[in-house]
């Protein structure tokens, strides 16, 4: 597995280079973190979009009981990341969809999206798999307060900015009761 996840890395560009001897803490346990924001499990489903290389939704679905759906919209990326769960065990609650996420009609009580877009956007693509009571957790790097501040002029909501554990200059978006204006 190690070596085939290695070959896929290169093959892919699954994670940048420059990450790869830091790939414990700057992308296993920046994924890991977000479990802490998604409460309990009583909202189990789990959607994450863009899913790449599996963070945060591999990760998730490794440390939780969740149903997690990871949406990648790139075949190689979605065939990788379905043998991953298969081989860590956990196929049968790994749901992945090979697609866009503004096709799909799935609802969830988390929606994550790592390096995928900016709030404006991650809202409308994903509108139709958010309900009121939906906790979307976004790590968004230094750009957070930027991005909110710009989100609000298109989407009400409760918006949080935490920081990650991982690195002291990135932060997390937390948002609930998301509906356009």
């Amino acid at each position: 597995m190690r070596q085939s996840c290695w070959g896929e890395t290169r093959q892919q560009n699954l994670i940048a280079p420059s990450t790869i001897d830091a790939i414990w803490s700057r992308h296993i346990v920046d994924s890991a973190q977000l479990i802490g924001f998604a409460g309990d499990e009583k909202d189990n489903r789990w959607i994450d979009i863009g899913s790449g290389a599996g963070f945060p939704g591999l990760v998730v679905a490794a440390l939780t009981e969740r149903e997690v759906w990871l949406v990648e919209p790139r075949k190689r990326r979605a065939a990788f990341l379905a043998e991953t769960a298969a081989t860590l065990g956990i196929g049968d609650r790994t749901h992945v969809v090979c697609g866009r996420i503004e096709n799909m009609r799935q609802t969830a009580g988390i929606i994550s999206a790592r390096a995928v877009g900016p709030l404006t956007e991650l809202f409308g693509w994903a509108r139709d798999c958010s309900t009121p009571d939906t906790r979307w957790i976004l790590p968004k790097g230094r750009s957070a307060r930027e991005e909110v501040a710009t989100a609000e002029r298109e989407w009400h909501g409760v918006f949080h900015v935490e920081h990650s554990l991982t690195d002291p200059d990135s932060l997390i978006v937390l948002a609930s009761e998301v509906s356009r204006r």
